[in-house]
């Protein structure tokens, strides 16, 4: 982007700057949490596979070092899995006949296939090391997420399993009714959150997920033309239309124009300049109800990484699929079901595994 104008930036985003410079890049591990839901524990894995946290976390600091947009995929992953009839890998699956897949729905179709392809090489690294199906897909999404939020800078934090992998992938209009569009204003995408136990907090922290990654041109057009959005900033809609010249581009930016590789809280910075990407973003600082929160996480790191462990962990517990749950397994392949399952609640062979480790 074109240098930026100098300009007298308001009170509250000059002291959130100049804190940011002082703050931490990461913390170790967070300790408030949600309470779990029955059948996650944080030692899930302790006997059948002691060593499954390390081993994500292993293929994972080599793979984002040569793709550093790895990281912000499997992060984005982590939210369209849970927003869509929970964290069960049910996005993962690829289309059967009868069953189109969860990413061929608009939502859905900007998701990173490296993302998918990372998952996939994670469980075959586990089923070897494991010894057989032990980890399900669902938790190596949790897990890949986690690392990913650690790997970019932001907070270490534990991550609750005992996810078993969804039987099949949801329609059209559950995914379309689960995942509001950047469009969304707060009252809309606190109806959307207030389905799955989600409240305003939780809305202003797991949007700071944003501070990574990119976005595509036709996210966020409707804010540049036919006419300029008012709440955008004159400077930065001039940047967006150097990258965006006219309605149907196809080009990408970074979510946060600050640091958009870095796990951080700058995000909320851009959004007190009137430089947040999407309506649903911005439109953050518009509304009274969330203002609070995004000024305080502008000016305070620390309460922000705290918030989005709690509200990131909370999510990764919406209808979750457990042990008792006649309705999970754990995939051989995180992008199909397991053939011949369909009876069971999870393979004999987990169910041996379980008699012998648990």
């Amino acid at each position: 982007m074109a240098a930026r104008p100098v300009a007298l930036l308001p009170a509250l985003a000059v002291a959130a700057l100049l804190l940011l410079s002082s703050a931490p890049a990461s913390v170790t591990a967070a300790g408030r949490y949600p309470p779990l839901a029955p059948g996650l524990s944080f030692e899930f894995y302790k006997k059948s596979c002691p060593k499954a946290e390390g081993i994500v976390r292993e293929y994972l600091a080599s793979a984002v070092k040569s793709n550093v947009g790895l990281a912000a995929a499997l992060i984005r992953l982590h939210f369209h899995d849970c927003f869509v009839q929970g964290c069960d890998a049910s996005i993962l699956l690829d289309s059967t006949p009868g069953q189109p897949s969860e990413q061929k729905s608009i939502p859905n179709q900007t998701l990173r296939p490296a993302a998918f392809k990372a998952v996939n090489e994670i469980r075959d690294r586990l089923e070897k090391a494991c010894g057989g199906r032990v980890v399900s897909c669902a938790d190596i999404v949790a897990l890949a997420a986690r690392d990913s939020v650690a790997l970019g800078g932001g907070p270490a934090y534990k991550v609750p399993l005992g996810r078993r992998d969804g039987l099949a992938p949801a329609p059209d209009a559950v995914i379309l009714g689960a995942l509001p569009p950047p469009s969304s204003t707060v009252p809309t995408l606190l109806s959307f959150l207030d389905k799955i136990k989600l409240d305003a907090t939780d809305l202003v922290a797991l949007s700071g997920g944003h501070t990574v990654g990119v976005a595509h041109c036709g996210s966020f057009e409707d804010r540049l033309f036919p006419t300029q959005d008012a709440t955008l900033n004159q400077w930065f809609a001039g940047q967006l239309k150097n990258t965006c010249p006219a309605k149907g581009a196809v080009n990408t930016t970074s979510n946060d124009i600050r640091t958009p590789n870095t796990f951080d809280n700058k995000y909320y910075v851009d959004l007190l300049n009137r430089e947040g990407l999407f309506t649903s973003d911005q439109d953050l600082l518009t509304n009274t109800t969330t203002r609070p929160l995004v000024q305080r996480f502008a000016l305070d790191q620390a309460a922000f990484f705290d918030q989005f462990v709690y509200s990131y962990v909370k999510m990764g517990q919406i209808h979750v699929l457990t042990t008792g749950s006649s309705k999970g397994q754990v995939r051989a392949n995180c992008s199909a079901r397991n053939p011949g399952d369909h009876l069971l609640p999870w393979s004999v062979v987990e169910t041996a595994a379980e008699t012998l480790v648990l």
